[in-house]
């Protein structure tokens, strides 16, 4: 470790608002997710939106700040039963509880963006929104380790 970089601060720049209250009620992964929510910037953020009306999905990273304690073996619940390194698996019980997930933007209205597809519970703090680009965020691969012919 760089002994330079030993913590860490990061700054909200807005909150989830959504009919997700708790962790036990979220959609698997955002794909599969039907639930329509707010995304509210901070004020200070709002000219951050500018030109982000023009594309379908964003990427919205979130903390998750509700989970209690990291877990580095865990079963993958809904897919598998087995065991996994947490870094093979997109489960919140992470060392750094990070969330990143694609929303579809369906407007903007000052500084809310209201979006679909949310797999966050209400009062997520968010960290960083940027836009999906296609061409450049996907990617073709035959390499998708355990959860190959899971669903």
């Amino acid at each position: 470790m760089n002994p330079s970089i030993s913590k860490i601060e990061l700054k909200p720049i807005g909150v989830i608002h959504s009919s997700l209250k708790k962790y036990v009620k979220v959609p698997v992964q955002p794909k599969f997710s039907k639930v329509e929510g707010i995304i509210e910037l901070f004020p200070e953020y709002k000219d951050g939106l500018k030109d982000l009306e023009g594309f379908e999905y964003i990427l919205c990273i979130v903390y998750l700040h509700l989970v209690k304690q990291p877990v580095p073996l865990q079963s993958p619940t809904h897919w598998d039963s087995d065991l996994y390194g947490v870094f093979a698996i997109r489960s919140p019980r992470r060392p750094n509880p990070i969330g990143l997930s694609v929303l579809k933007l369906l407007k903007i209205e000052d500084n809310k963006l209201y979006v679909k597809n949310l797999d966050f519970v209400e009062g997520t703090p968010v960290l960083d929104i940027k836009p999906f680009i296609p061409s450049i965020d996907n990617r073709d691969t035959e390499k998708i380790g355990w959860i190959k012919g899971k669903f």
